[in-house]
């Protein structure tokens, strides 16, 4: 299965089976003008990164594999701790810093939405290095037709 982004056209794709086939680190599926939907796939004790997204809530849902989701108000202070498995999902607030942690056993296969938009339209980051590199070099900016807090 393909899963490209048209965004922001009308679209359907089986997410669930796009989620667990997707090998990439991140894969952005969908980019519409106020939210964006992508694919992850973390390895055996990797983790999606600890980060924080100011203006930007977050939805992510595991479909395979399990994990250990930890948030708080700051990158030293993570007071919120809960394993998660497939069928789980977690909801990240604007300015809350986050990670999950692949503690089992398998690649852990996720998506998540953003709203707003968080990444370049159709990005495809093999590794996190990659989505590390493009973040610092501004090659995964939101495209220009999204809507962007001020």
């Amino acid at each position: 299965m393909t899963v490209t982004d048209n965004g922001p056209e009308p679209n359907a794709f089986d997410i669930e089976q796009a989620t667990r086939r997707n090998d990439t680190y991140r894969t952005v599926a969908w980019t519409g003008k106020y939210l964006q939907v992508t694919l992850m796939s973390i390895p055996v004790g990797e983790s999606i990164g600890l980060e924080v997204h100011p203006g930007t809530d977050q939805f992510l849902r595991l479909d395979a594999g399990r994990g250990r989701c930890v948030m708080g108000p700051a990158k030293d202070d993570l007071t919120f701790e809960q394993d998660v498995e497939d069928g789980w999902s977690i909801q990240v607030p604007a300015g809350v810093w986050h990670d999950v942690i692949n503690t089992g056993e398998e690649p852990m296969r996720l998506y998540a939405i953003y709203a707003p938009v968080h990444h370049a339209a159709g990005v495809v980051h093999q590794t996190s290095q990659d989505a590390e590199r493009d973040e610092e070099s501004g090659d995964d900016e939101p495209p220009s037709w999204t809507v962007q807090p001020d």
